[in-house]
């Protein structure tokens, strides 16, 4: 059982936090990529505050209790997601994959862009849940992290496999089995968001980088390399480089990366630990090589076509935002019904040729070349089987594992 414990937060957790939310994934828009991500971030967003409302622990049994489900009665679904996270017409004036589903089924969707950070938006509806609540809302969508915690708490619905013939069916491989909640039992991914090499072609005299490494080791690229100031991207590349699985490392593995990296450092291989601020270094060369988020590349290669990036044969990290029914929700059914419908491969493609991001759903590749050939080949957005066999997931900390591990981060990149 897990609760909200009223301990203050350490200040190497502090800075972890304010790193996350002013200097990385926490201070970038949808299309830039990410949010903040990690138990620091939410421990002074929710513990803290839980605390001083004087809101009861909340304990995990069997996820939360089945609400009172009024879909049938009431033909309506509420959604909340991130900005910029859905298809929207070339007017801007509707919403088409929305649109063709309340035609379809007659289910209105009150969507609502209410979402820029995990934090903030759990903020919002922590009180409610814990005091037993309905939120307002009947689907959300959270990043790995923040599922996870929601999911121990026993905040969210456990879903209808049912409902969902077309999600059970077709979450891509790399997807079905997170850790906080093996076989999908509670949500579904929306997205995925990997963590890969990207490097400077111009800047590295035509030569590719392709590990982590050649980032450390090279001594042509002495200087000018890059790593994130997110804890679980940087470690967990290390890990991966050195044999190690991310998702099932130990105190002594994770060492063994902060050492790794360590080295680097004291010979200055590594210019400086970035947030999203990577992205102009990279493109004007000062960086030649980095570890970087896929969503970001995309982006710069449209205007710069000496960006590249690879997969490191060693592997690389993904997580991922998910769906998830939060407890007392008063149309379980209609959201259920609502994920199904994007796990459909029309309407997947449809939603990926939009945002950009991976899509979590199988045999969409056919479906996106009808919109655009070029999306349809690009492994960041579909990876192909050699690319998705590589994912890999940071494994769930403990907050004592948190604690320890975001003290020893701190220090290494002198946070």
């Amino acid at each position: 059982m897990e609760s909200y414990e009223p301990e203050r937060l350490s200040p190497v957790q502090l800075a972890a936090m304010r790193r996350s939310l002013t200097s990385s994934r926490g201070a970038l828009t949808r299309r830039s990529l990410l949010r903040a991500s990690g138990m620091g971030a939410l421990a002074l967003g929710g513990i803290a505050t839980l605390g001083a409302c004087g809101i009861p622990p909340a304990g995990r049994a069997e996820g939360a209790a089945a609400a009172d489900d009024h879909s049938a009665k009431e033909k309506e679904v509420t959604f909340s997601n991130w900005t910029e996270y859905m298809d929207v017409s070339d007017d801007e004036k509707s919403r088409p994959t929305l649109e063709a589903f309340t035609k379809r089924t007659g289910i209105r969707v009150k969507y609502t862009e209410d979402i820029n950070d995990n934090v903030e938006f759990f903020g919002k509806i922590k009180p409610q849940l814990a005091a037993g609540q309905n939120t307002g809302r009947d689907l959300i969508c959270v990043t790995d992290w923040l599922a996870a915690r929601i999911i121990r708490l026993g905040w969210a619905q456990k879903l209808d496999p049912s409902n969902l013939p077309h999600a059970f069916a077709g979450v891509s491989a790399q997807f079905r089995t997170p850790d906080w909640d093996p076989g999908r039992a509670y949500s579904y991914p929306w997205t995925g968001i990997p963590t890969v090499i990207a490097y400077n072609a111009k800047a590295t005299g035509g030569r590719k980088v392709d590990s982590v490494t050649q980032l450390l080791d090279d001594p042509k690229l002495k200087g000018r390399v890059s790593f994130l100031s997110e804890m679980r991207d940087t470690i967990g590349m290390t890990l991966l480089d050195q044999g190690k699985d991310p998702g099932k490392f130990t105190d002594a593995d994770f060492d063994g990366a902060i050492g790794r990296l360590q080295k680097a450092v004291d010979k200055k291989q590594i210019r400086r630990f970035t947030g999203n601020d990577y992205t102009a270094d990279l493109s004007k060369g000062d960086i030649a090589a980095c570890v970087g988020w896929a969503g970001d590349i995309i982006q710069l290669q449209a205007d710069n076509p000496d960006i590249k990036f690879a997969i490191p044969a060693a592997g690389y990290i993904t997580s991922s935002d998910n769906l998830l029914v939060p407890a007392q929700a008063r149309h379980k059914t209609n959201a259920e019904k609502l994920i199904d419908y994007y796990y459909e491969p029309p309407v997947a493609a449809q939603l990926a040729a939009y945002i950009n991001y991976v899509c979590p759903v199988d045999g969409v590749r056919d479906e996106l070349a009808k919109i655009d050939e070029s999306m349809a080949s690009n492994t960041l957005i579909l990876p192909d089987r050699e690319m998705a066999a590589k994912s890999r997931s940071f494994r769930s900390l403990s907050t004592e594992e948190e604690t320890a591990y975001e003290e020893k981060f701190a220090k290494l990149i002198g946070a």
